[in-house]
């Protein structure tokens, strides 16, 4: 589990907490990794933790092979991720956060389940699941960086499962809207869009058990995808353009 620390990521941990479980966590934030380690191995699973800065990617796919080889994973969930919208005042993102989370929500989660992919394609079973949102499949131009990021991690997830999938490898794209978590609370949203991190993360779970190529939570950011293909493009420009907070435009 890579992202454990967040919101979605200690839900999915707490989810799979089971006895006799054994669960590899990362995350960033030590002290929150260690607390959610504590809740799982109170639950009777067997945990490890490495709290590790996927910004440093060399090392980060150094010690995913060194654990896969330690002990084969047969479940990744890659749920670390990024969230930012542009500053106030700015007229575009930064360009130092653009590079950011590029590296955070699309590169190091690509590189990485490339790298386990093809280590449990040789193994001939495995599943791969890769958080990605909603925000990808619509250019939000409060969010750019965001969506554009989630936008490449989508398109990989689909080509990887192409690839695997003869193989008898999984992978998972899962899209949520709005979590009810730090990140997902930066943009205001409707409370009826609001998903809990725990009803997210047993979506998630139920996704990764039936192999689904890709899941859209929920049902309204489904509809909101193809109404994005279907209006015409200078009223979809309109639309989006409406959505930016208040405090930004």
């Amino acid at each position: 589990m890579v992202g454990a620390s967040g919101g979605l990521g200690g839900a999915l941990a707490r989810h799979y907490a089971v006895p006799g479980e054994r669960l590899l966590l990362w995350g960033r934030d030590a002290g929150r990794l260690d607390a959610i380690a504590r809740e799982c191995r109170a639950a009777g699973a067997l945990v490890e933790v490495r709290s590790q800065d996927l910004a440093d990617l060399p090392r980060s796919l150094d010690a995913l092979l060194h654990d896969d080889a330690a002990d084969p994973i047969g479940l990744a969930l890659f749920a670390a991720g990024l969230g930012d919208i542009r500053a106030e005042g700015e007229l575009v993102e930064d360009a130092a956060l653009v590079a950011q989370l590029a590296a955070i929500n699309f590169a190091a989660p690509a590189a990485m389940a490339a790298a386990l992919a093809e280590r449990m394609a040789r193994r001939g079973t495995g599943r791969i699941v890769l958080v990605g949102s909603a925000a990808g499949f619509h250019p939000l131009p409060f969010a750019a960086a965001y969506a554009g990021s989630k936008a490449g991690l989508a398109r990989f997830a689909d080509a990887l499962r192409l690839a695997v999938k003869p193989h008898g490898v999984a992978v998972t794209l899962v899209s949520p809207g709005f979590i009810d978590s730090p990140g997902g609370r930066q943009v205001p949203a409707p409370p009826a869009l609001l998903l809990s991190p725990e009803e997210a993360a047993t979506r998630v779970a139920d996704a990764a058990h039936r192999r689904a190529a890709h899941v859209v939570i929920s049902w309204p950011f489904a509809a909101l995808r193809l109404l994005d293909r279907m209006l015409p493009r200078p009223l979809r420009d309109r639309l989006l353009q409406s959505l930016t907070p208040a405090s930004i435009r």
